[in-house]
Formats: C-alpha cells, structure tokens, sequence
C-alpha cells in the first residue's frame, strides 16, 4: 500500500490549492480527482458562467453603441459564443494539466501524485480508490476532503437538463431560447438573467418569492440592478411561489401563485432552476470514521473535522462557497497541519463580486447586516456621477458605499461598490479590514487619475470633513450620515 504524507480528495479550486500548498512544506502528495481538474469552478461554474458573462455585456454594449456608426443590430451566432465559452474552460482546464506535468520535471517529481478514480475513506487512514471494477488502496496521515457541490434539485419539478435544467445543463443548449423562466432569485439565478437578456435574444421571466431579488442585499443595490433587469425585458415575478410546473410539446409551463391568492400560468421555451447548492458527501466515507456532518455541510473547526486528521474544505462546510475562499480554505488547511498560520482563517474580509448589470461588489458588511447585527455605524455613499474615470466611461450609473464604527477611529465595517470596474476598487479596503484599521490610512494615498478607487478615497475625506465635493450641496449624489437604533441623521461639519 503507498502510503503518503497528504492525500486530497477533490481537484476542484479548493482541493488543487491545497495540494500546491503542501509542495510548499516537501510533503508527498497525493490528489485524487473523478471528473475534471479544476472542477465545477471552472467547467460549470464560476469560470464558464463569467465568460458567458463577459461575451453578453460585450454583445448588450455594442447594441447600445450601434446608433453612433449607423449600424444596424447584427445577428448573435449561439454556437460561435458556446465555443467561445468552452475554449475558455479548456484554456484553464489545460494550464491545471500542464503545471501538473511540469511539476514531474522539476524539484517537486517526486512529491506530487495523480490519481483519477471515485475515492472513499475506509477509514480515518485509509483511502479505496476506484476506477471501473479496480480498486486500490493508499494510506494518508492527513487527508483533505475537497469534493465541491452541485445544484440542488427539487423533486417536484421535472429537470431533465435538456427542457428544465440547472446550471449544470445549460451551457449544452444548442441555440438561444426565445423565452426562459428562472427558478431562484439569488446570486445565480440573477446572474444568468442577466446574462441571457443581456444578448437580446431571450426573454427571461425570473420567478422571487418576496418583494425584491437577492433579498441580502441593500435596497439601493437591488434598485439598479432590478431597474436594469427590467430595462433588459427581464419580468420579474415578485411576491410569487411556484406551485407547478411541467414540460408540455417540448415546452415549459409553469404556475405561479401571488401573495393575494391569485394565481397565474406562464409558457416559455426553457426553465433554469437555480435553488442553491448541495454538498458531494454521499459515500465519501464509512460510517465506521465518524465525520459529523450538519444540515449544511460537514463539521469543522477552522477546516479541521471532528477526526483530527481529516479536514474539509470548499464547498463541503457550511462557510461561503466561493472559489476564493475554497482556495484560502485549501491552503489554510495544510498550514495547520504542516505549519503554524500567520493568522486566524477570518471571513470578514471575503471580497465578492456578483456578476449582474452593473457589477457588484464587496467587502466586510453590507447596511442589512449590519442593522441585523444591532450595530451603530456611520455610512457614506458617492454616485459614480461624481468620479471622472465614470464619466470617461461614459456610464455613471452606479455608486460607491463605505460603512464605519460610529465611534472616532473610525474603523472600517464594509464596502460595496456598484458599477463598471467596481471589482478593482475594493482591495485595498479589504486589507484595511484583515488589519482592523480605520479610514485615515486611505484619505491620503494618491490613486492613479482618473480612476474609480479615487471615488474611495473621497467618501473616506467625506467621513473626516474634508472632502472635494461637499454632501450638504450636491444632495442625491453625495451623503454622509450615522445610523442609530433605527435612525439615520446627516454628519454636518
């Protein structure tokens, strides 16, 4: 039986970067993978949804554009973008792969080990590997469990990947559908009808049990983006519950009942159901190991389980699914075992971007959970009508938002910002959070000019009194106030 320092399940983000992490330390390795390296991360996830992302606002901008060159609005080839989407995927598929190889020839050949096959923990040691009728047993003295997520399916609905999908079916289509019903108003969900109206070819109805989408977020976040969605032709279903659904002649139709007891039935080409994620531990072990597992994912403290070998990470625990943060989780993992962390595994400094029109993103906080948190703080928030790099762009839609301690330091509680570039503007906050350090570290670093992170830096001279632009005369774009118990009043210098 090989025996090895270090054996990974899962060669997802998570799991790829927990093994890489391990070279660090000159363990032996081995990483064990069923599907495709990269995992859903890359093949149906983050990675091809973003590129889908990316080819529709090109396509929507350059229809907004068309009136400048007297152009009139060309056709969308479907299979020409699929195939732009999986060239893409294989592109990073392919560098996984090759670093891999490479590593063989280099100072680590002897270190890391490849494996394809369905692996399950016999015990807390060892490992069976599968592939086909052949099995194999390896032995590790740590084992990480890294085997990621897939969509959730409700029973009550017909997914066939083919007419009803998740999102695991529907990079398969073969043509733009006319018309598509999603199921979820979440991340997920909002990001494929944006991407999907963004092209102009489909008409997206998006089904959203409360009042508005993405109901975590800040109203004057979800403003724009509804304002958007609905500009695009996106209907949403507010206030509505699925009770019925079902695949008629090669269609979808689906009923929906209101909040005042009316109901309503829709037809459309296609349905996406997008309801969550659930966590890949079905037979990953014997019971005789005995990880505990929860509702949602498997028990752990600070990735390490409840058997003090085995940890788990990504997708698996009840932690953000992100690719970040299954990639900090992966190494973070390794450093307990093999080292000493420079730090605590935190989340409040997660950075996210959710992928809609505009883009969103963020850091620490947001205004909902910070009130849900009974917390007192002073917010800030600048349109992007006010940054020159916005108005250069020729987009000022969106807008910059910095939440603080109400008290004199000042510290920084979040972030969000709204708008085009808003991904890059949000990093040095994050830093500025891991450090628990207040805003006077920003007020005065140059930025480039012009740039967006300059719409940072003034928001933060606006907290201390000494801003450009002043919110007392130029309200509706500007505003700097305290929140407490309930009340907001505006800060006057």
């Amino acid at each position: 039986m090989n025996k090895y320092d270090l054996i990974v399940i899962g060669a997802g983000p998570s799991g790829y970067a927990a093994a890489m992490r391990a070279l660090d330390f000159k363990k032996k390795i081995l990483l064990i993978e069923k599907n495709n390296v990269g995992g859903a991360g890359v093949t149906n996830g983050a990675l091809s949804s973003k590129t889908w992302w990316e080819l529709s606002r090109e396509a929507s901008a350059f229809r907004k554009n068309l009136k400048r060159f007297n152009i009139e609005i060309p056709s969308i080839n479907y299979k020409e973008i699929q195939e732009e989407v999986r060239k893409a995927v294989s592109e990073r598929m392919m560098l996984l792969e090759e670093h891999m190889d490479s590593l063989k020839n280099s100072n680590y050949s002897n270190l890391l080990d490849f494996k394809s096959g369905t692996a399950r923990l016999l015990t807390q040691h060892e490992v069976e590997i599968s592939v086909g009728a052949q099995t194999e047993k390896v032995w590790g003295d740590y084992i990480v469990l890294a085997t990621g997520s897939r969509p959730r399916f409700l029973p009550e609905l017909p997914i066939d990947e083919k007419t009803v999908m998740t999102s695991e079916g529907i990079e398969n289509m073969e043509e733009f559908p006319e018309s598509m019903v999603i199921v979820g108003a979440g991340v997920i969900g909002c990001e494929y009808a944006t991407i999907f109206s963004g092209f102009g070819k489909t008409k997206v109805h998006l089904i959203d049990k409360g009042d508005r989408i993405l109901p975590f977020e800040d109203e004057d976040v979800v403003r724009i983006i509804e304002r958007n969605m609905e500009n695009n032709g996106v209907l949403i279903h507010r206030n509505s519950k699925l009770i019925h659904m079902e695949i008629k002649n090669g269609r979808v139709e689906y009923e929906l009942e209101y909040t005042d007891g009316s109901r309503e039935k829709f037809n459309v080409a296609k349905a996406l159901v997008s309801v969550g994620r659930v966590a890949n531990i079905e037979d990953l072990w014997e019971d005789k190991v005995g990880i505990n597992i929860t509702k949602r994912g498997i028990d752990n403290n600070d990735t390490q389980t409840n058997v003090t070998n085995i940890y788990a990470v990504g997708d698996l625990t009840a932690d953000i699914s992100l690719v970040n943060v299954g990639e900090l989780e992966g190494r973070y993992a390794v450093e307990k075992m093999f080292g000493d962390p420079d730090r605590k595994l935190v989340y409040e400094n997660i950075s996210t971007i959710m992928f809609l029109s505009p883009e969103v993103a963020g850091v620490g906080l947001n205004e909902t959970q910070a009130k849900e948190k009974g917390i007192d703080y002073k917010v800030v928030t600048l349109e992007y009508s006010t940054i020159p790099r916005a108005i250069a762009m020729r987009n000022t839609q969106g807008f910059i938002k910095l939440l603080v301690t109400s008290d004199n330091e000042m510290k920084i509680l979040g972030m969000k910002v709204v708008g085009n570039n808003a991904s890059s503007a949000i990093q040095a906050v994050a830093v500025l959070i891991s450090m628990d350090k207040g805003i006077e570290e920003l007020a005065e670093c140059v930025h480039p000019h012009p740039s967006i992170t300059e719409g940072i830096q003034e928001c933060v001279r606006m907290l201390m009194g000494k801003s450009l632009f002043k919110p007392s005369a130029l309200r509706g774009r500007l505003s700097c106030r305290t929140y407490s118990k309930g009340v907001y009043a505006d800060i006057i210098f």
